[in-house]
């Protein structure tokens, strides 16, 4: 909700010093240029990107509407879980786990935590790799080198939709002046007539152009750069699950692998050793 505080903070200042000029709104109310300018912007996004991509910076830009979910609760939470994947193979063997991996649906640890089971790659990439780890004869090593391809082309997807939203907000000026230039056109043709409608044209032509700047850097530029910070945040979040499991496959106490994991958090997110502790055993001591 902080990006809709910030939009509207940007059109507030600058409708407030438009007002303190004593200017009119009815004439920036010009919704054939913003049909012309938009409009362009929207059909150059269609034509340089395939559908999936387009449906990605509509998903991004809900996440961008509904904040960041990767909140000290929610690593909390995967830490919890991690444990107890952890501790369950220990206990019962990683026959059980990579029955837990091979079914995540039907496993009872992770039907505890359904905000996992909806977070298909994160649920995909931990449970690829532990399968991987239990079948025995893979180094920790190259099971890492795995985790690393497997973020690389997830990192690639979802810069997909920032670079094509980013190109999108650097097109509105040129298209504001499209919309300028035709603006002109149209007066061109006015000429001879009276000084009030030649005027209004003028203006309207102006008009194109503060749109398209405004668009570009007061609302799309700033959108793409949310949904950029919103993707460093989940490559932070599968930077945590791949230390859990390379912890995991290093043969280290269920413990000591959520503890290695939780270093690698973001120290804004962060829980607390004890927290984590408190979280995972009920506060008992650590071995």
């Amino acid at each position: 909700m902080i990006s809709i505080l910030g939009i509207v903070i940007v059109l507030g200042a600058i409708c407030g010093g438009y007002m303190m000029e004593h200017g009119k709104f009815a004439v920036l109310f010009q919704p054939a240029e913003l049909v012309i300018i938009f409009g362009a912007a929207v059909g150059t996004v269609v034509v340089a990107n395939p559908l999936p991509t387009l449906i990605r910076i509509g998903n991004g830009l809900a996440g961008v509407i509904s904040g960041n979910i990767y909140t000290k609760a929610l690593y909390l939470e995967n830490l919890k879980m991690l444990y107890e994947l952890f501790a369950h193979a220990r206990k019962a063997g990683t026959a059980k786990l990579e029955e837990d991996v091979d079914h995540p649906e039907k496993s009872q640890i992770f039907a505890k935590y359904p905000k996992f089971l909806k977070s298909h790659h994160a649920l995909h990439f931990l449970c690829d790799t532990l399968r991987t780890a239990v079948t025995g004869g893979v180094d920790p090593m190259e099971i890492d080198s795995m985790m690393e391809i497997d973020l690389e082309v997830h990192h690639r997807e979802t810069h997909e939709p920032i670079a094509a939203l980013n190109t999108m907000a650097d097109s509105l000026p040129g298209l504001g002046i499209v919309a300028a230039v035709l603006g002109v056109v149209l007066t061109m043709g006015a000429l001879g007539g009276p000084k009030e409608a030649i005027g209004e044209k003028v203006a309207a032509a102006l008009v194109g152009t503060f749109m398209g700047i405004l668009l570009c850097y007061g609302i799309f530029g700033p959108l793409a750069g949310a949904m950029n910070k919103n993707n460093d945040a989940e490559s932070q979040y599968m930077g945590f699950l791949r230390m859990a499991a390379l912890a995991f496959t290093k043969e280290m106490s269920p413990i000591l692998a959520v503890e290695m994991a939780r270093r690698s958090i973001p120290p804004a997110v962060r829980p607390t050793f004890q927290e984590m502790e408190a979280g995972c055993r009920g506060g008992g001591k650590s071995s």
